[in-house]
């Protein structure tokens, strides 16, 4: 998906809804307004964003009746997911109902906790709550954000409350309908006579705008985000061609439409600090194409930004792919940026799942466009993130490293590579809970895990943890994998086990599996059992199992005696 459905467009997907592998997604929504046209959007979005989502609703006003209530149709559902969404209209006839006015924000918060504390109690289900958009106080006018007894200063204390709570709640999420109203306007989001006669506040066509927030996040939290961005550079990173125009003759900087080139590198460089591979894809002479990175004092983005560089004058779809084979991550991790509308086409046509936005003609409009379009929105965050672009860089050495030999076994001795094996502690754990969150490919259950969670089995006797630390010679690999193993009986059951792509073919898999097989000896049990769950991305590890010596006991679940395991050789040295 290349933009934001129309709302009649959703319609017509939601119509026609798919039957997905693997385990459905189960979201509740719980509102004080009409949502039966926000949940046909909702189930359009997943649709379209390839989610297999399930879906109640219940009948609007019920909020407090169905989260307080334990037999209520919220509990039975079993949510993954509750969206708790209160609108502007409800909220001040409410907050004008109030006996005490000063209060009424503190009120509110206390019940927004209370929501997120009987639901994690009785579910541990992830709660997205909206906020609200700003309004101008018809009472106090201005003045209205200086009084505490005024709606706009109540408001006010709500949305800071609700941003304050969420970040300090690993299972709570932001439905930013502020930003969002703000961005497309009130005129265009709001929809008065709706309101007054359907209970709906909004516009139609603003519900496709809310189900994509929606439906992304949970399309993120469920492994699928983008990763990297490749760029191309004539007219898309700088104004004007430099192997014509030249060094001083490119725009980019401060001044005319070389501030919208700026722009869009500021954003880029963003992304790149946050952890989002950058690289780039240009038909150009090499030597060209690296001179505005090396020798440009207006240019942003500098050669240590960017993961993998690549100019030549092969076609777009052959660098593409060759990036895709350094940093190896599925096509639909990659966005790519080229102002040229036949080389966009050309990329769309024959790699399928990547994401080629539209860009507008005018540069100026990129970045307003790529806001609304929301691409490298995320779930998680950790300081190892920054590492990244150093990472792949290792990356592209040992693959050109890798081409020199002819033995694989060879090729990994030469990377002197060690790994450290610890249980799962406080600082590791954001990158863990990400592992488990990103992963796709060598995922064998697709389970994810939030921190909040992650603290739960780190306190549990009956779970062992480990995690996996990998270098070589090139650099840090970083947190490459971690598993989960629960003590059932006489066995112990590999509840979780994740891997990075990025050592894929490093034989990291037999290391792990010699280390569940010496923790089973410690605890003196007598098996390792294993299940594998088939998802459309998972298909890599189908197999892991049996090639690791593991029976199939019954379909798709394994099994191994302790004592009759044999150690699995590789060429990593283990601390």
């Amino acid at each position: 998906m290349h933009e934001i459905p129309s709302f009649s467009i959703l319609k017509k997907l939601y119509k026609k809804k798919s039957l997905k592998i693997g385990k459905s997604i189960k979201l509740a929504i719980l509102s004080d307004f009409a949502s039966q046209l926000l949940n046909v959007a909702i189930q359009g979005m997943a649709e379209a964003l390839e989610v297999d989502l399930e879906v109640y609703e219940a009948d609007f006003g019920q909020i407090e009746m169905q989260i307080q209530n334990p037999e209520s149709e919220l509990y039975e559902f079993e949510p993954d997911w509750v969206l708790i969404f209160s609108n502007n209209n409800s909220l001040k006839n409410s907050f004008y109902k109030s006996k005490n006015p000063t209060a009424f924000g503190e009120e509110y918060l206390a019940s927004i906790e209370e929501y997120y504390d009987l639901i994690q109690s009785r579910l541990g289900a992830k709660c997205l709550f909206a906020n609200y958009y700003n309004e101008k106080d018809m009472v106090f006018g201005s003045f209205g954000y200086k009084v505490p007894e005024s709606y706009a200063f109540q408001l006010s204390k709500i949305n800071a409350g609700i941003t304050d709570f969420i970040a300090n709640k690993g299972n709570g999420y932001l439905l930013d309908i502020a930003s969002l109203v703000s961005f497309v306007g009130q005129k265009d989001a709001l929809d008065p006579r709706m309101l007054v006669n359907a209970s709906l506040p909004f516009h139609i066509d603003f519900l496709a705008t809310i189900s994509y927030d929606v439906v992304k996040l949970i399309y993120n939290l469920s492994g699928k985000f983008a990763k990297c961005l490749i760029l191309d550079l004539d007219n898309t990173m700088w104004g004007g061609i430099i192997g014509d125009d030249g060094l001083e003759q490119i725009q980019i900087g401060d001044i005319g439409i070389g501030k919208a080139f700026k722009q869009l590198q500021i954003w880029a460089k963003a992304l790149k600090e946050r952890g989002v591979i950058i690289a780039v894809c240009s038909k150009n002479e090499e030597d060209a194409a690296m001179e505005p990175f090396e020798k440009h004092p207006e240019m942003v983005l500098r050669m240590e930004d960017i993961s993998v560089f690549v100019a030549n004058w092969k076609t777009k779809v052959e660098n593409i792919k060759y990036i895709q084979e350094v940093l190896n991550i599925g096509f639909d991790s990659i966005v790519f940026l080229d102002d040229n509308p036949m080389e966009r086409d050309i990329v769309r046509q024959h790699i399928k799942d990547i994401t080629v936005p539209d860009l507008p003609e005018d540069p100026s409009e990129y970045i307003p466009y790529l806001e609304h379009l929301n691409l490298f929105s995320t779930v998680n965050y950790s300081s190892n993130d920054k590492d990244r672009t150093s990472q792949y860089q290792d990356e592209a050495k040992r693959l050109k490293q890798k081409n020199s030999f002819a033995n694989i076994d060879d090729y990994l001795y030469s990377l002197e590579m060690e790994a450290v094996i610890k249980p799962f502690d406080e600082f590791y754990k954001p990158r863990i809970a990400q592992l488990t969150q990103r992963s796709n490919q060598f995922n064998p259950r697709t389970i994810r895990y939030s921190e909040e969670y992650l603290d739960k089995l780190m306190g549990d006797l009956q779970y062992e943890t480990r995690y996996f630390l990998l270098k070589d010679k090139f650099g840090e690999y970083g947190l490459i994998s971690n598993i989960i193993l629960k003590k059932e009986d006489d066995s112990l059951f590999i509840e979780n086990w994740v891997m990075s792509c990025r050592v894929l073919k490093r034989k990291v898999e037999q290391v792990v599996i010699n280390e569940v097989i010496k923790i089973a000896k410690y605890l003196n049990l007598s098996k390792v059992r294993a299940e594998y769950i088939a998802t459309p991305k998972n298909k890599l590890v189908k197999d892991l199992y049996r090639e690791m010596g593991f029976d199939e006991v019954t379909e798709n679940k394994y099994e191994i005696e302790v004592s009759s395991y044999i150690h699995q050789e590789h060429q990593i040295k283990i601390d």
